[in-house]
């Protein structure tokens, strides 16, 4: 009874209750990653539709040399979010790090992803800090020079301000003299980025629909799943991929306690994608306080990688 009364008064349950008492029903993005989510989306990053994770790999390779010239001796790889089994080893063999931290709200996932990392580099410190992101972190005692890694362009999934907002807390979490090594994606042809989010083989509806089953699961749900549907689009006013869960049908239901009817039609907004131009990219580092040092990309320019140092003269408490 105890552990129900927590769920259901939890970060979560309040999120998701807020949201969904709107007249446009919204829920946070960060909620998609449960341990079932987190694993969708691991093999959504593996469909042929799905370029930025094929191409981000290809860059950090490419310009492993150019990431150890701006790497100090030995430094700390912060990552914000848990590590990737493939991108992670990549920036930490071109650096060189002697220590790894890895920052993920999913405690299960970081745990199983960095105790891998742990078992093939026996010689690599690694540090599990289980938290959320967004917000300002004390980390432990490090030595060398703090290198932050925000890879897979999820900071496109923040509201331009949010997005600000959040990367001046990296820079609060990591100090000074740091480096933010982050990747971005760009703007390009619609129906690539409808096609990247709306995949052939339906495992990004799946992952879409998984937020309806963890909500039903951890906050006593009666949604039927069954009666939603994803949808992907391109909102070219606002530069955005937007996800929704359509209801096929009238539909009513009860989560965290409370109850809730949507029509047909309406929909629950669970994620944006923003995509950035390279001067809309370097404004946003600016603004956040970040200054932009270096930018990579591959030929046919489907996304970025940037390197950005904290401004000396803009350091926020």
């Amino acid at each position: 009874m105890t552990e129900t009364l927590t769920r259901l008064d939890s970060p979560f349950a309040r999120d998701v209750v807020r949201g969904l008492a709107q007249h446009r029903k919204t829920i946070p993005a960060r909620y998609f990653y449960d341990m079932r989510g987190s694993e969708l989306f691991e093999e959504i990053t593996r469909l042929p539709e799905y370029y930025p994770t094929r191409t981000e790999l290809g860059l950090l390779r490419d310009h492993a040399a150019d990431l150890a010239r701006f790497a100090g001796r030995h430094p700390t790889v912060i990552e914000f979010g848990a590590g990737s089994a493939t991108k992670t080893p990549l920036l930490l063999d071109a650096v060189a790090a002697q220590t790894y931290v890895g920052i993920d709200i999913s405690a299960d996932f970081l745990e199983e992803s960095t105790a891998a990392l742990s078992a093939s580099r026996p010689g690599l410190e690694v540090v599990a800090v289980p938290g959320d992101f967004t917000h300002a972190l004390d980390l432990p005692p490090l030595k060398g020079e703090r290198i932050g890694f925000f890879s897979g362009s999820t900071i496109g999934n923040f509201e331009h301000r949010a997005a600000v907002e959040l990367l001046r807390s990296f820079r609060a979490t990591l100090g000074e003299d740091a480096l933010l090594v982050i990747a971005i994606d760009t703007r390009k042809n619609p129906h690539l980025l409808e096609a990247a989010y709306d995949d052939a083989a339906g495992v990004t509806a799946e992952f879409n629909l998984n937020l309806l089953r963890r909500i039903n699961r951890e906050l006593e749900g009666t949604i039927p799943v069954e009666a939603f549907e994803h949808r992907a689009i391109w909102h070219d006013g606002l530069g955005r991929i937007e996800m929704h869960l359509v209801a096929r049908e009238d539909v009513t239901f009860e989560a965290a306690g409370e109850h809730f009817a949507m029509r047909g039609g309406e929909t629950i907004h669970t994620e944006n994608s923003y995509k950035y131009t390279l001067p809309e990219a370097r404004l946003l580092a600016r603004t956040a306080g970040w200054e932009p040092l270096a930018f990579w990309t591959d030929e046919r320019e489907m996304f970025g990688l940037h390197v950005w140092a904290a401004a000396k003269d803009d350091m926020q408490p």
